[in-house]
């Protein structure tokens, strides 16, 4: 290892050359308290910014081990760190100056959301950090501006170091605070199915969101209040008792007049499968890990998934046990959803009727009278609901605001007026007794996950392939484009990275002809449960940019990848 001194000189020997020349300091300088890689050089000042990495012994950044003994406490931490950091070079960037993206300086920039990310990791043995950022080296056209990249390297980023990575740095009860958080959300979490909960959303909690391209909360919202019927309490190793509304396993119905926040409440259990920082007002909204999103999706690939639970006997004789379609509608594209789900290992659906297909959610009375079930291919998701939860253990929470069918299936009917929910089971069943019982479906089958597939052989022995995400919309990899906007639960565009690194990896490694797409996805997650982000991307090729997706989001963008 050279020592920055070494580094400095190197600057001075190749100020005013060609910027190619800045290649020359790809390595690693020890610095007073760290050592700094540069890791990649960028081809000119105008390409994607240089990648540049700091590295701290547990002993010299030293956070107390308390701090990140948990999983969930330790990514907790990272995400602080990445917000100070971003912080302190928000004040700096771009005043070293120069050509193109001269004098940028940034780091992964959280969410509401605490995600395990890239950008900062913490060896939870040892208390080694990792940063990883991304430094625009300066130059004046295309040729090096050595004087400004020195200012950078020397000054800007030790004096963000010093006020972001060491624990002298911050408030220990900030620290304190935010470990503690992350213990009690995960309590909650592991205290689901024990209670037979689906989800708990604690009193005070603040729903409604600032608008619909923010994510911060509401200023001046109704703050959730259980119907007492619902309420339960739970104990918490750092808060102690907590007080909020139970959904229990079952059926859950949501009802209510539109704008009176049934899709707000709906929206917090989405993304309440990921735990979020204090403020946030979603706090102690903690729904099921495996719970999963679904909706109708004109349009998407189906590759070999067995929707005849909900799908028989099409007019033009096409198999539905091993279904396959390049543009699906919207009810066979729920269905594969569903059945896609299940194989996932997801233990509750959750539904919105606004965004699903209505002939795939219900048929009512007189429609069941006038088109005879034999003539119709669709077993509708209500013939299948109670079936989902007594032979599988799914459970659903479904947003209901136009039909009362569904009334006669649920275990729990919730109302919500003014964004205040009220337990409506007993009236709604009551009335519901002056309404006909839709007629059953004949019992479901288990479905087939048999499916198997082999490599793209274009990819297959290839590292060398192009890749590009898409803001939230979906991913591009070798020019085919997987569209990920109705994988609703997916919280960062830096998830969407990640996942374009699983696909080709999974591509080039996993595939064989042999493994089932379940088989798949298990290998893939003991990669990344054992080695982390460098166990897809390599150890070398770990950029800033990444966050972990759940293994619902990997199931769902292979599903949608039509050269599977």
């Amino acid at each position: 290892m050279k020592q920055s001194s070494e580094l400095n000189r190197m600057l001075r020997q190749i100020d005013h050359k060609g910027y190619p020349a800045y290649k020359q300091l790809r390595g690693e300088y020890q610095f007073p308290g760290y050592v700094l890689g540069i890791d990649h050089v960028q081809g000119d000042p105008f390409a994607a910014p240089s990648k540049v990495s700091i590295h701290i012994k547990g002993k010299q950044a030293g956070f107390p081990e308390a701090l990140y003994r948990l999983p969930c406490q330790k990514t907790a931490l990272e995400n602080v760190l990445l917000r100070q950091m971003g912080r302190q070079l928000h004040k700096m960037s771009f005043q070293a100056k120069g050509s193109g993206k001269s004098g940028l300086m940034s780091v992964s920039s959280p969410g509401q959301e605490v995600l395990p990310r890239s950008g900062c990791q913490l060896d939870q043995e040892t208390g080694d950090l990792v940063l990883r950022m991304e430094v625009g080296f300066p130059a004046n056209g295309r040729t090096i501006n050595a004087r400004e990249l020195e200012k950078i390297l020397f000054d800007f980023i030790p004096e963000s170091v010093k006020r972001s990575l060491y624990y002298q740095a911050f408030d220990p009860d900030q620290l304190q605070n935010t470990a503690e958080l992350a213990e009690d959300q995960e309590a909650i979490r592991q205290q689901l199915p024990e209670r037979k909960l689906a989800a708990f959303v604690a009193n005070g909690s603040i729903l409604p969101r600032e608008s619909g391209v923010s994510s911060r909360p509401m200023k001046q919202a109704v703050a959730f209040q259980s119907p007492q019927s619902m309420e339960v309490e739970l104990t918490l190793p750092n808060r102690g008792a907590i007080r909020g509304m139970g959904i229990p396993l079952g059926v859950t119905l949501i009802v209510g007049g539109g704008y009176h926040g049934k899709s707000t409440l709906l929206k917090a259990l989405e993304l309440g499968v990921y735990n979020h920082i204090a403020g946030d007002g979603r706090e102690y909204v903690i729904t099921d890990q495996t719970a999963m999103k679904l909706r109708a999706e004109d349009g998407r690939s189906v590759k070999d998934v067995d929707i005849s639970l909900f799908i028989n006997n099409l007019p033009n004789g096409k198999d539905t046990v091993k279904f396959c379609t390049e543009d699906a509608s919207g009810s066979t594209s729920q269905a594969a959803g569903v059945v896609e789900a299940m194989e996932a290992g997801s233990r509750v659906f959750l539904i919105d009727e606004d965004t699903s297909a209505t002939n795939f959610m219900i048929r009512d009375e007189l429609m069941q009278r006038v088109v005879h079930r034999d003539v119709e291919p669709i077993t509708p998701y209500i013939e299948r609901v109670r079936e989902l939860y007594e032979m599988f253990g799914i459970s659903t929470i479904l947003v209901a605001g136009s039909s009362g069918s569904y009334f006669h299936k649920a275990d729990c009917i919730l109302q919500m007026n003014r964004y205040v929910p009220a337990d409506i089971t007993d009236f709604a069943k009551e009335e519901a007794k002056a309404f006909p019982v839709l007629e059953e479906a004949p019992k479901m089958a288990q479905p087939s996950f048999a499916r198997v597939f082999a490599q793209n052989r274009k990819l297959a022995g290839s590292d060398r392939v192009k890749m590009k995400t898409m803001g939230m919309d979906g991913i591009s990899i070798d020019r085919e484009t997987v569209d990920l906007r109705y994988l609703e639960q997916l919280a960062d565009p830096e998830q969407l990275t990640m996942l374009a690194q699983i696909l080709k990896y999974a591509e080039i490694n996993v595939f064989d002809g042999k493994k089932t797409l379940a088989e798949v996805v298990d290998v893939l997650e003991d990669r990344l449960k054992k080695l982390g982000f460098a166990g897809i991307c390599g150890e070398r090729n770990v950029s800033s940019g990444l966050a972990m997706p759940r293994r619902q989001e990997i199931f769902g963008c292979l599903n949608r990848y039509r050269k599977l």
